[in-house]
């Protein structure tokens, strides 16, 4: 059984600047905060949003861009009982306003780069009475509030949070394959058994700094990246934007980050990047982690042989499991495997009747554990069908071999049936990938006629090799892959549509627009 230390974020902050109040835990720019100076800060906006009325089970959305001001957000809601709404910043108006009716948040903090997107919100949400600007407002008036303002000589006290432990403490929207995002509601016991199950695994400790580059409204980056370092009473530097990607490369060094966290996107660009003698030579990177999709073999090869001091640990989550689910230990990794379940957690390989399959046979892969969400907000339908009897059905087809190591297959919804034969887009995109012409590849299945379905590719090329053609390609498949997994069609394009993590967007793909 899992013993759990703290009952929410904010107890835990408090707890840790009682012990080691001068130690700095963030750093950003040139500048830099002890934890008894966040804790001061968190505490003044606490008592801010106190004043304008946020209270227990209150919605507070974050259209925030990584910043201080997301942190201490964080901790200042959890110390109110209220709960966190990270919302993804690059969506639109009419995204933002759907996701903050469902969730019925009562305040919105956000920043002036996102005035044209989020403009209106505060007066057609009905929910919303104030929209808190990090910065600067576009407009002065009763609706609109600026954080240093409204900051500034308020009275607060160092008292307990209400928040409990089971209390929901933040809800991550989903972005969902079809009709509008979900809200995975999640629990503090959901993050604190991530967060765990996270440090066992990792072996990390106090000494350890984080980088923070990636956008911290994601599921991945907020509790592994953003909260994780707090609980070891570690520090994180962030980083405001992923560009220049130069600049992550200089704070990574000059900050002596040792735990870097990234997607296969990032990887991809590190390796292929002109990395200075100096960054190779004096980088303090012990460990490397890896989530989001897969790591291809020739990716994985090149950074093992640039990155020599270093562990590369691929792992695998989603939003609904809080969101780490597995992770290669440090003393044993299995290349394309996502690793063992972290502590705490089950896992089982079932086919449709939610039977469970023979070790090495492929199926649905489904958890249970405290890391498994409350359920969709608003959504009994939903969460009836994904959550079963305490287990969560992934949506992911996996298999595991005799040592438990976990394998990712594919995505249930991208599997290509073509007359009868069940196709992986993904074995495909990884061999695509091994081809010195294609930087990266996304395979969808298309309706066909005479077969059901077809697969066919979209393709990024590599820097010098823009005279590559789509014939070239599948003649060089052809000596890996069976005749009916070659696409159909290769269409060259110069960037794919993705995620914020960088994950490609098939449904975009498939919606034909692309």
């Amino acid at each position: 059984m899992i013993h759990y230390p703290y009952e929410n974020f904010y107890e835990m902050l408090f707890l840790i600047s009682e012990e080691m109040s001068s130690k700095k835990v963030i750093f950003i720019d040139d500048k830099s905060y002890t934890y008894a100076q966040f804790l001061e800060s968190v505490d003044r906006l606490a008592r801010a949003l106190e004043l304008v009325c946020v209270g227990k089970g209150d919605r507070v959305a974050l259209i925030c861009p990584n910043s201080v001001e997301f942190v201490m957000s964080v901790f200042a809601i959890s110390k109110l009982g209220a709960v966190t709404v990270p919302i993804n910043t690059m969506l639109k108006n009419e995204e933002y306003r759907y996701i903050l009716d469902d969730c019925g948040a009562k305040i919105l903090i956000t920043a002036s780069k996102f005035a044209k997107e989020v403009d209106g919100l505060c007066e057609s949400v009905a929910s919303i009475e104030h929209t808190i600007w990090i910065d600067k407002a576009p407009r002065e008036n009763a609706c609109h509030l600026v954080l240093d303002e409204i900051l500034t000589d308020h009275l607060h006290t160092h008292t307990p949070s209400s928040a409990k432990l089971d209390d929901t403490a933040v809800i991550f929207y989903t972005s969902g394959t079809t009709g509008h995002p979900k809200g995975a509601m999640i629990s503090n016991r959901n993050l604190f058994s991530n967060l765990i199950g996270a440090k066992e695994r990792f072996d990390l400790n106090s000494r350890d700094r984080f980088i923070v580059y990636l956008p911290m409204f994601h599921s991945f980056t907020f509790a592994i990246m953003v909260i994780l370092p707090f609980f070891l009473r570690a520090s994180i530097v962030i980083v405001p934007s992923i560009l220049p990607f130069s600049n992550i490369i200089k704070q990574t060094l000059l900050k002596r980050v040792t735990v870097f966290m990234g997607v296969p996107d990032i990887y991809n660009a590190l390796i292929r990047a002109k990395l200075p003698w100096y960054f190779l030579w004096f980088n303090r990177i012990r460990v490397f982690v890896s989530g989001g999709s897969a790591l291809n073999q020739d990716t994985l090869n090149r950074f093992r042989s640039l990155f020599k001091r270093a562990t590369m640990l691929e792992g695998y989550g989603l939003s609904e499991c809080s969101p780490a689910v597995a992770v290669n230990p440090i003393e044993k990794q299995k290349t394309l495997s996502v690793g063992l379940p972290l502590y705490g957690y089950k896992i089982k390989i079932v086919n449709e009747e939610m039977i469970e399959l023979p070790v090495g046979e492929a199926g649905e892969l489904i958890v249970s554990g405290d890391c498994v969400m409350q359920g969709y907000l608003n959504n009994p339908e939903a969460t009836a069908d994904t959550i079963h009897n305490g287990w969560l059905r992934t949506g992911d087809i996996a298999k595991i071999d005799k040592e438990g190591y976990i394998y990712i297959v594919d995505r249930i919804k991208d599997l290509i049936i073509s007359k009868g034969i069940n196709i992986y887009p993904r074995q495909i995109e990884e061999q695509m990938m091994l081809l010195p012409s294609v930087k990266l590849a996304a395979v969808i299945g298309i309706s066909d006629p005479h077969s059901g379905e077809v697969p066919v590719a979209f393709v990024e090329l590599e820097e010098g090799y823009a005279d590559a053609t789509p014939a070239q390609i599948k003649s060089q498949l052809k000596e890996h892959l069976a005749s009916f997994k070659i696409p159909k069609t290769i269409t060259v394009v110069e960037s794919l549509p993705k995620t914020a993590t960088g994950k490609v967007l098939k449904r975009v793909l498939k919606q034909g627009n692309y």
